[in-house]
């Protein structure tokens, strides 16, 4: 009994060895050649997104900025940094020194920029 499974064991890897052999290089080349030219993937190693298409042209955009900025409706020039600019304190200088020195003194907040210890 032992012998059959043995047999058995040993024959089945001659016969399921070929559902897990792998392609050859020249085959994974031309499998990979057609692709390309079926147009399926990109050409080398990373796929670029297509670029998007404005239907309106770069004068017309420029000029809408422009009005935009101008209406304050979007910062003026790039990232979140623009739009912050604009913020203004109603408090004075020296009250704010005031309740810096106060927050320092009663241990609510750390001296400095650093985290509070």
């Amino acid at each position: 009994m032992f012998r059959k499974i043995a047999l058995i064991a040993a024959l089945a890897q001659f016969v399921v060895a070929p559902a897990f052999a792998q392609a050859t290089r020249a085959e994974v080349k031309s499998e990979a050649a057609s692709a390309v030219k079926a147009g399926k993937t990109e050409k080398g190693e990373a796929s670029v997104a297509p670029a998007a298409k404005s239907t309106k042209a770069r004068a017309e955009v420029k000029k809408e900025a422009a009005a935009a900025e101008k209406a304050g409706t979007i910062g003026k020039g790039e990232g979140p940094a623009a739009a912050a600019s604009d913020a203004k304190s109603s408090k004075a200088r020296s009250d704010v020194k005031k309740e810096a020195a106060a927050a320092t003194k009663a241990g609510t907040t750390g001296k400095g920029e650093g985290p509070t210890k």
